[in-house]
């Protein structure tokens, strides 16, 4: 039994993957899906391939900043390259808030979880409201529009 040669257990990657620390998340709201992925760096947010400045119109920006200005320190550690599909202007830009609040909250611990909840809970908690849909006879007027009848 002492002739067959034991194989020594190979050592995997992924303790040097830890060090890098670069990872993904992803953000949704209606039909707008953000996926951002964090990387060390100096705090450059890129929407698209475009600056957060230059990305969107500046309601927009402000809502996006939000997340990065409660984060604090935190935000400036990492470079985030987000890449934003579907849904209208609004829908984009929340998403985008999701994906970046959610990967500063994995990355500031449970102090930065608890502030984001207490400000607004959807930056991290997914939100499923909906338009309903119109109904046959009355598709263009909005989901429960009836016609004005008199009573007298």
């Amino acid at each position: 039994m002492s002739d067959v040669p034991v194989k020594e257990p190979v050592k995997k990657k992924a303790q040097t993957q830890k060090k890098d620390k670069s990872f993904f998340m992803v953000g949704k709201r209606k039909r707008a899906v953000a996926k951002a992925s964090f990387k060390k760096g100096s705090g450059i947010i890129r929407i698209n391939s475009r600056p957060l400045e230059l990305a969107m119109d500046r309601l927009s920006v402000m809502r996006i900043a939000e997340a990065v200005e409660m984060a604090g320190d935190v935000a400036k550690a990492y470079d985030v390259d987000i890449t934003v599909k579907g849904g209208g202007c609004s829908g984009q830009a929340e998403a985008c808030r999701v994906a970046l609040a959610k990967g500063l909250a994995e990355v500031g611990g449970d102090v930065l979880k608890k502030a984001y909840m207490a400000y607004d809970r959807n930056m991290l908690v997914y939100d499923p409201r909906r338009i309903e849909p119109s109904k046959p006879p009355r598709s263009s007027k909005g989901a429960r529009r009836h016609k004005q009848r008199s009573k007298r």
